[in-house]
Parts: C-alpha cells; structure tokens; sequence
C-alpha cells in the first residue's frame, strides 16, 4: 500500500491545490518500508487526484482541500484525511494506528472529524500508541518558502543518496543501507535537514562524504517550553505509561503529536515535545547515487 502526505520541510502542507512535493511511503503490514518526496509538477487540485492514483496511492493524508479537490481523489478510488498538520512521518504513523483525524472537506477549517486509519489494540482518550525508534534525516518545523534555500551545482535537482546515520559515540541510529533503498528528495529545497542537504549540494555522483553536524544545522537545540507536566487524572491512558514511552497527544483540532514520557509519578506526568534529536550532534556518511535535472 502507498500513502501519500502533502509535504514541505518535513511537515504536512496545509493547501493540497498548492503543494509543490508530496511525500509517498510504501507500506505493508502496518510498517512503514521505504519513503520517497515527489514533486506535484505545478499542476492543480484536479490533475493532483490523477498524479497520485497513476503512482497507485491509495491513501492522502493532507491539512486543507475543498469539496471539489475531494470528489475528485474519492472518485479516483483515494481515501482522504483531510486537516491534518505538523510532523509528516509523525502522521502516518498516527494514521497507521487507527488514531489520524479527519475532519473531511475543510477549506474553510470546519466540521467535525472522525478517525482515519485502522484501530489496533485498545484506544486512549488522549494517548496514543507507541512509536518505533526510527531516527531517519528528514527536516522538521514549520512551513517556509518553496523557493531553492542556497546554492550549489545540485541545488534545485533531484537526487538520491544513501547514507548512514550516527551519534559521536558510534552508535548507529538510522541508515538507508539497511533498508535497502536510497532516499529521494530534491536538494536544497528544505526539504532535508539544512546540514545534510548542503553537504549534498556540491557532491559528485558516487562520492562519499563523512560530515558533522552540530544541533543548529540539524534538529535544532531543545526547547524547554516545550516540556509538558499533566495531571494524570487529566489525561486518560497515561496512568499505563512509564518514563521513556514515546507516544502521540492529541492537540484541540484533534491532530497528532509524538511526545516522549520523561517523569511521572502518582499524580502528575511530564512529556517532551522536543524533538527526539534535538540538541544532538550527528554524523552522517552520505553517498550520492543520483543527480537529476
């Protein structure tokens, strides 16, 4: 099955008739296996619909569209959850757990939603499930410009690299070899991580680079208003939790967001929405495979 998220600087974009990229996970068995952007080609809402069922994307998961943009992916036998935002892979995650929230055919932000995706186990009120350990180097953040962010001779190409992912005490926390699969995106649109897609932006094809990257060209430092402390009466499901959980919230729209368990006792909760690397240094061993116009 694919799945395809309306995608710009590893967030959901929130128009589905102006998205520039989409990015399309390949699952099965609930799992996410690989993930590549693709770019919308410019065309509009009608032609979007048509773009994605010729890739055989079964799924859309987007923040705005309107009736007719609706119709049309429904007609091409796509399924939509529609008012969606924040972290992209965080979605589909959600999704994938039964607990995305649609809120259907929302231009004009209104109407209630209902849940995307198929339940497994047992639902929380607030707390969602657990999520994988996966570190991976796409750019989170908020939506920025569309615009070609620096340059470089691949600045503006699309390029596929494979790479492999580690902390400065060796241990290994993401690698595209392992999936068996290069990762696609198009350079220096911020689309990546800032560090890593300019590392890529000047490589030859079949060059290997090692490169280090400090927190600000990476995931940013950590944030402390960004630590949450709940009342456990307050939040349904968190009295099963423990510290190091990493589980999804839900905010007022109904729309998900990770955050990770890092104290509790008997009657309060507190949960980081930081970033899981954010504040680390990472290193990268980056092979370009491909460079296209």
């Amino acid at each position: 099955m694919k799945i395809a998220v309306t995608y710009e600087n590893g967030n959901i974009f929130q128009h589905f008739g102006r998205t520039e990229y989409f990015k399309v996970y390949e699952v099965e068995d609930g799992k996410i296996l690989s993930s590549e952007v693709i770019s919308s080609n410019g065309i509009g809402h009608g032609a979007l619909a048509g773009l994605l069922a010729d890739r055989d994307i079964r799924t859309l998961i987007c923040g705005g569209l309107g009736g007719g943009a609706l119709n049309a992916l429904t007609g091409a036998g796509i399924e939509v959850c529609a008012g969606a935002s924040g972290d992209a892979d965080a979605a589909v995650d959600a999704y994938l757990k039964g607990e995305l929230t649609d809120s259907g055919a929302n231009c004009d932000h209104h109407g209630e939603g209902h849940t995307c995706g198929h339940h497994e186990g047992e639902d929380h009120e607030c707390c969602g499930g657990h999520e994988g350990e996966e570190g991976g180097c796409c750019g989170g953040g908020g939506c920025g410009g569309r615009q070609i962010l620096f340059e470089g001779k691949n600045a503006g190409k699309n390029v596929k690299v494979h790479y492999r992912g580690t902390f400065d005490d060796g241990t290994q926390f993401d690698s595209s070899y392992d999936r068996g699969e290069p990762l696609a995106f198009i350079c220096g649109a911020g689309i990546m991580i800032r560090g890593f897609d300019k590392a890529v932006a000047d490589m030859e094809v079949g060059q290997i680079v090692d490169v280090h990257l400090m927190p600000e060209e990476a995931y940013g430092e950590r944030n402390p208003e960004a630590i949450l402390e709940v009342a456990i009466a307050q939040l349904p499901g968190s009295e099963n939790l423990k510290v190091g959980d990493r589980v999804y919230l839900q905010n007022m729209a109904g729309q998900p967001f990770p955050v990770t368990v890092t104290a509790k006792d008997d009657t309060m909760i507190t949960l980081d929405a930081n970033h899981e690397m954010a504040g680390k240094e990472l290193n990268f061993r980056i092979e370009l495979v491909e460079c296209e116009d």
